[in-house]
């Protein structure tokens, strides 16, 4: 496993970083399997969310560092204050009280970095900004980052800590990775822009990037006559993707690798630091999803996947 790290958080960061939502105390037995393999490979990062499972995929993860006593060695991305069909929850309050349910539900004291899991551009960065900064100067969060917040709005967010003497974001999580969207996977969801990643290139600021393998569109699991998923045919299927996978598993073949693995590797091949989540369903496909960190791209063959 390859480390990094990101302000804030002491602890070395594993490049990769285990999704977590099929983690659910309704069956911890795959669990704990799951967790423990990542473990084991070297991992120690994991993203949640207050709404993963209502509520049960935190508290598996809570039991499981409970079981294991590794609550110091793991590193905890959790999320908060994602808009219901009442009303939009990018404020102060909402903020505070996920975030309590967030940590009694995974029994600690402590998040290593929090995200806002979705933006609301209609209000002030200000009053976000010190809200965070709260919760931090009280030591229940580390860190904190924006998820599907854009470049823009997180360099707003900056300025206005910088200009008050504030911790600023230390992350962006939003859509990334080799194919192209053709919209948002779920509501408000933000991806990558061209502009957003010269940012990001220019401010070396760390990229948490979800769904960064596609939701197994390179698996080769699908084709355009394969229209099972409605979700993966809506989000994924365009001429610019089937030719991306195409030159993945053309160079799969050459690095006796697979082009699930090649896709993966493009992510982590950016020119600024990258974590990508990831999020195998069972220990075979973590392991696939492993292979990704032996890979070494040449600029050049980065360049070759794009075109």
């Amino acid at each position: 496993m390859d480390y990094g790290h990101i302000a804030g958080v002491e602890k070395p960061i594993s490049r990769l970083v285990l999704g977590t939502m099929v983690c659910t105390t309704d069956n911890m037995e795959l669990t704990a399997l799951l967790l423990d393999s990542f473990v084991a490979a070297g991992g120690n990062c994991f993203d949640l969310a207050h709404v993963y499972g209502a509520g049960k995929t935190e508290r598996a993860l809570g039991l499981w560092m409970k079981e294991r006593g590794n609550r110091q060695q793991v590193v905890l991305i959790d999320k908060g204050a994602h808009h219901n069909q009442d009303r939009r929850r990018v404020t102060p309050y909402d903020i505070a009280a996920d975030l309590h349910d967030s940590l009694a539900r995974l029994q600690t004291d402590y998040i290593d970095i929090y995200l806002l899991h979705r933006d609301d551009p209609s209000v002030p960065v200000g009053p976000i900004v010190e809200a965070l900064n709260e919760h931090r100067a009280l030591g229940r969060i580390h860190a904190f980052g924006g998820s599907n917040w854009t470049a823009a709005r997180i360099q707003e967010a900056n300025d206005y800590a910088a200009a008050h003497g504030l911790q600023g974001f230390c992350a962006s999580s939003p859509y990334f990775g080799l194919a192209i969207q053709n919209e948002p996977t779920w509501s408000e969801c933000v991806a990558l822009t061209p502009a957003d990643h010269a940012w990001h290139r220019e401010h070396q600021f760390p990229l948490l990037p979800w769904s960064s393998q596609a939701s197994g569109f390179f698996t080769g699991r699908y084709s355009p006559q394969t229209r099972d998923n409605p979700d993966v045919v809506r989000v994924y299927y365009n001429e610019t993707n089937w030719e991306r996978l195409r030159r993945a598993r053309e160079l799969a073949a050459q690095k006796n690798a697979t082009s699930n693995q090649i896709a993966l590797a493009y992510v982590l091949h950016q020119p600024f630091p990258v974590f990508p989540l990831v999020g195998p369903r069972t220990v075979e496909e973590l392991n696939d999803t492993l292979g990704a960190l032996k890979i070494s791209l040449t600029p050049e063959e980065v360049r070759y996947l794009e075109a």
